[in-house]
């Protein structure tokens, strides 16, 4: 009988685990040209659900069109330097980072506003916003998974995929 209430309890106490973990926090990182480019979010998964699109889980979001690009509280994103981001000119410091999902052609936006939860998007902050490019992953991606790469000297891209979207912008480190 002891052990069977353990197990159960034991049980119990990883299912909490796992559902505290459905978005876990991550974070991607590049140095370009010496200088570093640091986000921090949460990564949701599908786990079968409909994401993008009317009646998907983001289109339930109080913000949407807008999304958080991510889960939990607001996606951060750090630079070291000035950058130029798809024709946004971003000075170095620290930001949260939005999407505009509300077509085949969304838009990142950078905003001034840090430290947020997620559902707390004030767009009067919003430093700007630039289009990306969409294309299909070759497989559903299950996670969010946000990177940012280095594309050779002062270049690089941050790319957003999660289940049938890839979007991405060029960065350049001035």
């Amino acid at each position: 009988m002891y052990r069977s209430l353990i197990l159960a309890l034991l049980l119990v106490a990883a299912a909490f685990e796992a559902s505290a973990q459905a978005s876990p926090p991550t974070q991607t990182a590049v140095t370009i040209n010496g200088k570093k480019l640091t986000i921090a979010y949460s990564a949701p998964s599908v786990r079968g659900r409909k994401i993008f699109g009317p009646g998907g889980l983001i289109s339930r979001d109080p913000t949407y069109p807008v999304w958080r690009a991510g889960a939990n509280d607001a996606t951060a994103f750090h630079t070291d330097a000035d950058l130029d981001v798809n024709g946004l000119a971003v000075p170095k410091g620290d930001y949260t980072l939005w999407v505009l999902a509300d077509s085949n052609q969304w838009k990142l936006i950078v905003n001034k506003q840090t430290g947020q939860w997620g559902l707390d998007y004030s767009q009067n902050r919003d430093l700007g916003r630039v289009a990306m490019n969409m294309s299909k992953p070759p497989a559903p991606v299950e996670t969010l998974r946000i990177t940012l790469s280095s594309e050779g000297g002062n270049k690089g891209k941050l790319q957003l995929a999660w289940e049938n979207v890839v979007a991405s912008v060029p960065l350049t480190v001035k």
